[in-house]
């Protein structure tokens, strides 16, 4: 009997009354129960899709729920299409596959919040394989989504950042300062925060808490401690990880996302207090940014909000991952230090000065999106539409490519 012949066996066993949320609940019972041979196997199905998603060069795979349509769905160089050569399957085979993924405490999470936030890894070819999954209810069946964690770091200099942007990311030159890399989902925020910790592991001698949801890459430790600690599995929340660091004695504190006002007072606190803090935003500019973290906090608070923010903030990062001539993709970002004029702007409530001294201090390092789209394009890297699809401003990326 096929594996397939078992899982339709197993699901046979849902009473025909039993439909909704209770349906996917009575599965994940039926799965616990479920012989080890046959969990095993069934590992095996979504371990196959994972690995054709790796030899595919995807970053991301969605199965389950109604969204699907019974088709495995990869994202290569950010196009997101069905792969053709997977049976296809119900939508009971998938909640059984994708239940079959989790320990028991995942379960009960995921019943409570219908989502869940997790990472998952597999041993295959003598080799271990890490991915960032989150799984959720679609029309009252499981959805899963995972993304491929690179366990190659990109190198720090590949990055092509200025010096003084280097100098200022780099604890050995700036031991306090909160930076903020920003950007879309898919936009290579970790990536870029991976890199800039590997090159402080490899330079210098110090103590690094990261407190993700969840983790993505493990870092080894070289010439740092570096503690990893993944919300709902080591630590509650962002804010309580964070608190919690500052009795760790670290060097360097990195908050996976300031996703709640909660975690952005904690984050502007904790930098305010001497140390070194790395975080990221879902914004598409360094004004966006600026703007957002002051709109989260009630009115009343954000002038001293303001303040702090403008003491504390060293660097924003804001990036995008652009198509590319190549058809791949390649990286476009806006870079902001923290002069003395732009803390100026940011406590006098004067954040449309922002963008243009951006772009007059190229010098110091700085650059907007749409200076380093012009770039791309005159390197002949990307097109004269993607340039345009991709700015911020549209006007100014006009003017900047009339002169070309």
């Amino acid at each position: 009997m096929s594996v397939w012949d078992e899982i339709a066996k197993l699901i046979g066993q849902v009473p025909s009354h039993v439909t909704g949320p209770a349906k996917v609940y009575f599965l994940g019972a039926i799965v616990h129960r479920a012989p080890n041979d046959l969990r095993a196997d069934m590992q095996e199905i979504v371990h196959g899709w994972l690995m054709r998603m790796i030899q595919n060069e995807a970053s991301d795979i969605d199965v389950g729920g109604w969204g699907c349509g019974g088709k495995v769905w990869y994202r290569i160089h950010g196009v997101k299409r069905p792969e053709p050569n997977v049976k296809d399957l119900s939508l009971e085979e998938t909640d059984l596959l994708l239940l079959n993924l989790l320990t028991d405490s995942q379960k009960k999470y995921l019943f409570e919040h219908k989502n869940l936030d997790f990472s998952y890894t597999f041993q295959a070819d003598g080799k271990s394989y890490r991915f960032r999954a989150d799984m959720y209810f679609d029309l009252d069946h499981l959805a899963l989504n995972m993304r491929f964690i690179n366990e190659e770091i990109r190198p720090f200099k590949s990055l092509g950042f200025h010096p003084n942007v280097a100098r200022a990311l780099s604890l050995i030159h700036v031991k306090q300062g909160l930076t903020l890399v920003t950007g879309i989902t898919g936009s290579g925020k970790s990536s870029t925060l991976d890199s800039i910790i590997d090159a402080t592991n490899r330079s210098v001698d110090a103590h690094i808490v990261i407190i993700g949801a969840p983790i993505e890459t493990v870092h080894k430790p070289i010439r740092c401690i570096i503690r990893h600690r993944e919300v709902g599995r080591d630590v509650k929340s962002f804010k309580d990880g964070t608190i919690e660091a500052l009795r760790q004695d670290p060097d360097i504190i990195v908050i996976g996302e300031m996703r709640d006002p909660e975690t952005i007072m904690t984050a502007l606190e904790v930098t305010d207090s001497g140390h070194k803090v790395f975080s990221t935003l879902h914004t598409a500019s360094a004004v966006e940014s600026i703007d957002r973290i002051i709109a989260e906090v009630p009115p009343i608070e954000q002038e001293r909000v303001r303040n702090r923010l403008a003491d504390v903030l060293l660097c924003v990062i804001s990036q995008k991952l652009v198509p590319s001539l190549d058809g791949k993709r390649v990286l476009a970002k806006e870079v902001m230090l923290s002069t003395p004029s732009i803390k100026a702007a940011i406590k006098n409530n004067n954040t449309s000065e922002i963008y243009q001294m951006i772009a007059e201090s190229n010098e110091l390092g700085m650059i907007t999106m749409e200076q380093d789209l012009r770039r791309l394009y005159i390197e002949g890297k990307i097109s004269r539409e993607t340039a345009m699809n991709y700015a911020n401003n549209k006007r100014r990326m006009a003017e900047l490519l009339s002169t070309v």
